[in-house]
């Protein structure tokens, strides 16, 4: 019974993280990349804050820990999200989503930098691999690629460092306070909204009301499921399962998001990109793959 729930979630987070990728992309056409992080982050926050409290998990101690909270907030939801915004802006939804499978190669990459237990072994080769798929994606041989997709790869790329990051910066000094991920979560989006609202001009946000499909896309699927249903899934699959096995989960949204971009949007997804998305697959079970 176990094993069905996870992989229905799997599935599910699955399909709902690949489709995030379409839902910046739609929303950047009408707002700003910082009104579409402060969108997504606002609903996503609202389920996690309401899953928090019914928990009964949130507690006034925790917030001597406010600093790392902070970082958190910037690491693995504002400064990421905004990367990723902006690539998708710039990019095919199906590609951004496909690049943003180098996030576990990046955090394995700063594990082996920063935290102690990691060692540099054998698991480097799939960093290798990983990379070579990042490269196909960004089809360096493309006479055009300084005029058209040079910057969303940066971003994208920028973006997925930053969030792999923020998964170092979580076991390091977050994990040894022992602290309910509902909360964790909580706090990483509520010091995030409260930062997007000092630092967003919320001029023209209401633009994004004028195409009804845009508009729930960000609000529903961007934000309450993508976000918020996300983020309690994900760590529903630690909390069960473990977070090596959780983190299979991962796997999923790049293929979903080039589906949806080739099926469903009717973007242009050539060999390369397949074949590079297979070799970031390949680069990320290596280095997950137990010693």
């Amino acid at each position: 019974m176990q094993s069905r729930s996870a992989v229905a979630i799997f599935l599910l987070l699955g399909i709902v993280w690949g489709s995030n990728f379409i839902y910046m992309k739609w929303a950047s056409e009408f707002i700003t990349p910082l009104q579409v992080v402060i969108v997504r982050v606002l609903f996503g926050f609202i389920p996690v804050l309401i899953y928090a409290l019914y928990k009964k998990v949130i507690k006034i101690e925790h917030f001597k820990y406010s600093f790392h909270f902070f970082m958190m907030s910037l690491l693995g939801t504002t400064v990421y999200y905004y990367f990723f915004v902006k690539a998708t802006s710039l990019l095919l939804s199906g590609v951004t989503g496909a690049l943003s499978g180098s996030i576990p190669l990046f955090a394995f990459l700063l594990g082996i930098i920063f935290l102690k237990e990691e060692k540099l072994d054998r698991r480097i080769i799939g960093i290798f691999i990983g990379m070579l798929g990042v490269i196909f994606i960004s089809k360096p041989f493309n006479t055009n690629l300084f005029e058209s997709n040079l910057e969303g790869i940066i971003d994208i790329i920028l973006g997925s460092l930053i969030v792999g990051s923020s998964f170092v910066y979580a076991k390091r000094f977050l994990s040894p306070l022992k602290i309910h991920f509902a909360a964790l979560t909580t706090y990483q989006l509520g010091f995030a909204l409260v930062t997007l609202l000092f630092i967003t001009d919320l001029n023209g946000l209401t633009s994004i009301t004028n195409d009804i499909h845009v508009f729930l896309g960000s609000v529903i699927g961007l934000g309450l499921l993508g976000t918020g249903l996300a983020f309690i899934l994900y760590y529903y699959l630690i909390e069960n399962l473990g977070a090596i096995a959780a983190s299979s989960a991962t796997y999923m949204p790049p293929v979903v998001a080039l589906i949806i971009g080739y099926f469903f949007i009717g973007e242009e997804i050539d060999l390369i990109d397949c074949l590079g998305t297979v070799l970031i697959f390949g680069g990320v079970f290596l280095v997950n793959k137990k010693k």
